[in-house]
């Protein structure tokens, strides 16, 4: 390990033995960092900085939880119950999943610049593993790694594929490129480490949610030569800052060209009064004909990202001659889907372009219920 907590590159996996490496990850994962902060996630939906949170200052789709986080049901949670409910994550973990967390991928000690590694206890299949990396959402100004966990896990446990979560800078601190060099970064760290970690450098594909599947479809269409991808997973994310407010349907709940939009946050600025960032944060701009496969997951009744913004993606990329596999979820918001068949398209996605095995999703339109 090299100072402020870097990973050293750890190589021939049979040499160390797989437990070895695991073990090399935890101390870098417990190694102090600069400028830790009690827990980054708690502290940015702490907005008004009382030490507690209120059930309008947490993400709407984790607010069916409040009552079993907040233990002694005063009506808030504080910093002790939210750590106790993380810590909880980590007990509940399935049995035949391992969990890495926390480990600094850039060497600096940044308590966002890290990733938890999401690895199977036992593979079913010969060889290196292709990898999932997960990109967290939250309008790239809250959020962290370990929310990555739970979309991982079922997909890691089938001992198919290893997952890892990476965390980025967020907004209030940074603006763009910085969140998408700090996962390109974590990139990196995955591929120079990869052989010491049984996983294939060669087949690594991003997938995220909203600002995570902004992150995850710009890695897709924009690194070239060593450094492409194999593929990405984007659900509602983001696609062309500057249309998003024109592409806004009537019961929009957001003004993103306002200047403290999710959007203007990100490029330092009003958007409108930015174009030039925003077309260089705008994945639809990059979009040409030698992207890997994608895969574009959005809801028709989306309030928060327009499903305009996928629409006039996957018609870019079609136009483009790449290949794209568009699900439309009718009646869908901004996630929270109840279709099973969405994971099923997911895992059929992963399986064809990961293993090569079965055919892709076709596109098409999926009501958003049960078995539809």
């Amino acid at each position: 390990m090299t100072e402020a907590g870097e990973a050293t590159p750890v190589r021939g996996w049979r040499a160390i033995g797989f437990g070895g490496l695991l073990t090399a990850l935890v101390l870098v994962a417990q190694a102090p960092a600069a400028n830790v902060v009690p827990d980054e996630t708690f502290e940015a939906w702490d907005r008004d900085g009382d030490g507690r949170l209120v059930p309008e200052e947490i993400p709407e789709r984790l607010r069916g939880n409040f009552d079993r986080v907040d233990n002694d049901g005063d009506g808030f949670i504080d910093l002790e119950e939210h750590l106790a409910a993380i810590r909880g994550m980590a007990r509940d973990l399935r049995a035949d999943v391992r969990l890495v967390p926390d480990v600094a991928y850039a060497g600096d000690g940044h308590p966002r610049r890290r990733l938890t590694l999401v690895l199977p206890k036992q593979p079913t299949v010969s060889g290196p593993l292709p990898l999932i990396v997960y990109i967290h959402g939250g309008g790239w100004r809250a959020g962290d790694h370990r929310s990555g966990v739970r979309v991982l896990e079922g997909l890691v446990a089938t001992g198919r594929f290893a997952g890892a979560s990476i965390g980025y800078r967020l907004t209030d601190e940074v603006t763009w490129p910085e969140p998408y060099d700090d996962c390109r970064r974590a990139l990196r760290w995955l591929r120079e480490n990869a052989p010491g970690m049984g996983i294939d450098p060669a087949r690594i594909m991003t997938y995220g949610h909203s600002a995570g599947g902004h992150l995850a479809t710009m890695l897709a269409v924009r690194e070239e030569g060593p450094d492409r991808i194999a593929g990405a997973i984007d659900f509602f994310g983001p696609k062309d800052l500057l249309a998003m407010r024109a592409q806004s349907p009537a019961d929009g709940i957001i003004d993103h060209d306002a200047p403290g939009s999710p959007e203007s946050l990100l490029v330092g600025g009003a958007v409108q009064e930015r174009p030039e960032i925003a077309r260089a944060a705008s994945p639809i701009g990059f979009v040409g004909p030698g992207d890997p496969p994608l895969l574009v997951v959005h809801g028709d009744r989306d309030r928060l990202v327009p499903f305009a913004q996928s629409e006039t993606f996957v018609k870019a990329i079609r136009k483009a001659g790449g290949s794209v596999v568009f699900l439309e979820i009718e009646g869908g918001g901004h996630g929270g889907f109840r279709n099973p068949r969405i994971s099923e398209a997911v895992r059929a996605f992963l399986e064809h372009h990961l293993h090569g095995r079965g055919s892709p999703p076709r596109s098409g339109s999926l009501l958003d219920a049960p078995g539809s």
